[in-house]
């Protein structure tokens, strides 16, 4: 059965989109007795994997806010899409904090790669999200021009190849995977804002 709107599927993935980015800061830790300055500066794991986490879960939720702006109505089954798309988005806190802990030491390869994983499964579930309600203008509202809705598509094609690339780098570069990883986020930010022109 049709639902109107999305408010309420709007307002849920706010709440998750903002806990999962707080999340992010709380692998920030430092020890007593120990020098401060020292350890500030081998925490820079945990900054890059910090960063590129918010970053992405910034774009993830403007992208989210626009593509919802043009969805007339939902469904159930775009409703458990939208639920395994930000079951990713709250996992991810847990990749980053072990990218954060691991990239320096014996874990480094594993790190990345669930990393890397988390990201492909992401773009995975968010292509077939935006699919599922753009195909044949499913819940897509009538005002929404096709042009807009091809836009939109053009920019969520490079997502899964890229982060599959990170993945197979991962086995080889643990520390390239999660810095092509930021360079990712870095490309799609401004995309992200051109998406409201």
């Amino acid at each position: 059965m049709d639902e109107p709107g999305t408010g309420r599927l709007e307002a849920f993935s706010d709440g998750v989109f903002a806990i999962a980015a707080t999340l992010l800061v709380l692998e920030f830790k430092v020890h007593s007795g120990e020098d401060l300055g020292r350890q500030l500066l081998h925490l820079w794991p945990s900054y890059l994997a910090y960063v590129t986490s918010f970053v992405t879960i910034g774009i993830i939720w403007m992208n989210h806010h626009h593509t919802c702006s043009l969805i007339g109505h939902t469904d159930r089954t775009f409703l458990f899409l939208n639920i395994l798309l930000l079951m990713t988005v709250a996992f991810l806190p847990f990749p980053t904090s072990l990218v954060a802990q691991h990239l320096r030491g014996s874990g480094a390869e594993a790190a990345a790669l669930t990393y890397a994983a988390t990201f492909v499964l992401m773009s995975v579930l968010y292509n077939i999200w935006w699919r599922y309600a753009s195909t044949d203008r499913r819940l897509i509202a009538d005002r929404v021009p096709d042009s807009a809705l091809r836009a939109i598509s053009r920019a969520f094609n490079p997502g899964v190849p890229m982060y599959g690339t990170v993945f197979v780098i991962a086995f080889f570069s643990p520390l390239a995977a999660v810095l092509i990883t930021f360079a990712i986020a870095a490309f799609y930010l401004p995309s992200a804002a051109l998406f409201d022109r």
